[in-house]
């Protein structure tokens, strides 16, 4: 091992110390020279020198670079990482919140890096490769830098754009470089790690033809980490490579996935209820947050969110108060972060007073139809303020991670969506073009709920996006339309039926966002409660750690900023619609 380090040492720092060693005897032969000759003699020498050393400099310089750039692969090919010192990595498995199955599997990793003797005791081989896929911001890197920090191994990061470059022949250099230093470090230390972030920008599918040659860049250089992580390497040492993407797998080549490469797949998933107030806790530990801060309400309330956006919610709850000049972060500081990041700068416009109207039952029957009628959402905000292209908003939260949504819960969607329209209509006896977005997104989840997923009223069966336009009878894409149209109809007869029900209610919320012109969910919750309206329990128990869809996205204003109206929907086109965010959109 000592003999190992030492020869790193000297492939990694030859060069210096031959460049000391020869401007020293360069230096001091010539004074050792010189000593023994008159001083005119020697002060004439010595001018001369130094008269021309700058342009002598200069022109080796010059010489040099340009021989180093076009014949010793330097310049565009130059590629020099530096290990990265486990003390300043310092991330431990603890630090990793959630996604224990994926910590299970990384943590076998360490254990085999760890114990490399008794797996070669059984014949075995250590894993060549660890591919983490999953959504931006959840912890892969993360979990890259703990095995690391776990494992006692050196660690080299790097990413896929870093090996891209114009030039054929540059990014698969760049690759052996990037490995011949790996493997100088695993055999001084006994196993090195290789992590390639955005791995799916070096390792895509690659092109078979390509008329302009821009593909073969990509080519070779995805063909040298084929080789690098199982080929003719003239080295078996081990080299761990660990990438994350954040797209699909079907992205990167079948070569690079297959067992002996990419030995073990894991993925990051977004963190569920109890994980993400475990993660509000240890961010909290950070910064001054009030004690009195419920964090199993915060985590509900960030529902669908990753760990990276739990900490920039944070990081913005603390600008507010520094701005408040308040040294205490408040449950109102994190509430107004999360709106300020999902919905924008809250800002006032003025308007008539029948524009406020309009607006405020606008969010009333948004805000009543949520609260009343949807399954899966709980109301947590309903404003008339202006934030960026809207004029109020109800926010809308998930009450927990739903992996299933069945019929009843898309229809109580629609709903939703049309409860600002209804509260417009009966209330007001018109209504503006704001619902133009509400429409849209309306009309997307019942044009699904009949073209995609078989629930219609007619009884028809089958996904008709996937068949060509030109296959479709008129009479057949009439059937689906009419259901559409059916699916609308019955959602606002049930909406204006509540709205008409629950008047009095409709009054007092449209009142309230007139004189506060904002409403929490506590305020909220307290006037249902005065009519009797008690809210759901929300769930405690630990919730379900499978894959979970996209964030929702929050209720949009009752109008847009001087819009036009919109046009009535088309007719769904042949190739069908895209496939709605689970989220309301309203």
């Amino acid at each position: 091992m000592f003999w190992a380090k030492l020869r790193l040492f000297w492939q990694r720092w030859w060069l210096p110390i031959v460049v000391v060693v020869g401007m020293a005897v360069a230096i001091l032969i010539p004074i050792w020279y010189m000593s023994g000759m008159e001083a005119s003699v020697r002060n004439y020498i010595i001018g001369i020198n130094v008269a021309s050393l700058p342009w002598g400099i200069l022109q080796t310089l010059v010489f040099v670079g340009f021989l180093y750039l076009l014949q010793y692969g330097g310049g565009f090919a130059m590629f020099r990482k530096s290990k990265i010192d486990n003390a300043a990595v310092n991330v431990r498995f603890t630090d990793v919140i959630g996604n224990e199955e994926a910590k299970h599997e990384a943590w076998e990793v360490v254990q085999l890096l760890k114990d490399r003797a008794m797996l070669k005791r059984v014949g075995g081989k250590i894993l060549h490769g660890l591919l983490m896929i999953g959504p931006p911001g959840c912890g892969k890197t993360m979990l890259a830098k703990a095995i690391a920090t776990e494992a006692g191994v050196p660690f080299l990061s790097t990413s896929g754009s870093e090996f891209v470059e114009i030039f054929v022949g540059v990014g698969a250099s760049r690759v052996r470089k990037l490995f011949s230093q790996a493997r100088q470090y695993a055999r001084a230390y006994g196993a090195c790690i290789i992590f390639i972030d955005e791995i799916e920008v070096l390792g895509r599918t690659r092109v078979v033809y390509d008329a302009f040659g821009g593909g073969q860049e990509g080519n070779s250089t995805l063909n040298q980490l084929l080789v690098e992580m199982d080929g003719l390497t003239d080295s078996d040492v081990p080299v761990v490579v660990i990438g994350a993407m954040n797209m699909e797998e079907s992205v990167l080549d079948p070569a690079l996935t297959r067992p002996g490469r990419f030995d073990r797949k894991i993925r990051i998933d977004l963190p569920n209820l109890p994980e993400r107030q475990r993660i509000f806790e240890y961010y909290a530990k950070k910064i001054k947050m009030d004690p009195a801060v419920d964090m199993g309400r915060l985590a509900r309330k960030a529902i669908y969110k990753s760990p990276a956006q739990i900490e920039n919610i944070l990081k913005e709850a603390a600008l507010i108060a520094a701005r408040d000049s308040r040294e205490m972060i408040t449950y109102k500081d994190v509430s107004a972060a999360i709106e300020r990041i999902e919905l924008g700068v809250a800002h006032r416009v003025s308007m008539t007073p029948k524009e406020r109207q309009m607006k405020a039952y606008h969010e009333a029957g948004h805000l009543i139809i949520t609260y009343l009628c949807h399954p899966l959402y709980d109301v947590f905000k309903a404003s008339i303020i202006e934030r960026g292209d809207t004029l109020g908003v109800v926010h809308p939260v998930s009450r927990e991670e739903f992996h299933v949504i069945d019929r009843e819960s898309v229809f109580a969607t629609i709903k939703m969506f049309l409860g600002g329209y209804c509260g417009e209509k009966v209330k007001i006896g018109s209504t503006t073009v704001g619902v133009s977005s509400d429409f849209a997104v309306a009309m997307t989840r019942a044009h699904d709920m009949v073209w995609r997923l078989g629930m219609g009223d007619s009884g028809l069966v089958g996904d008709f996006t996937q068949i060509p336009a030109t296959q479709l009878s008129d009479e057949l894409k009439k059937k689906l339309n009419d259901d559409t149209q059916r699916i609308l109809m019955r959602a606002m007869k049930e909406v204006e039926e509540t709205l008409r029900s629950e008047e009095e209610i409709l009054d007092r919320f449209a009142a309230e966002l007139l004189k506060r012109e904002e409403l929490d969910y506590d305020e909220i919750v307290a006037i249902f409660a005065e009519y009797g309206k008690a809210p759901r329990a929300l769930a405690t128990g630990p919730l379900a750690q499978s894959l979970t869809p996209p964030d929702p996205l929050p209720i949009p204003a009752a109008a847009s900023k001087a819009h036009p109206p919109a046009p009535p929907p088309p007719a769904p086109p042949a190739a069908g619609p895209q496939t709605p965010p689970p989220g309301p959109t309203i």
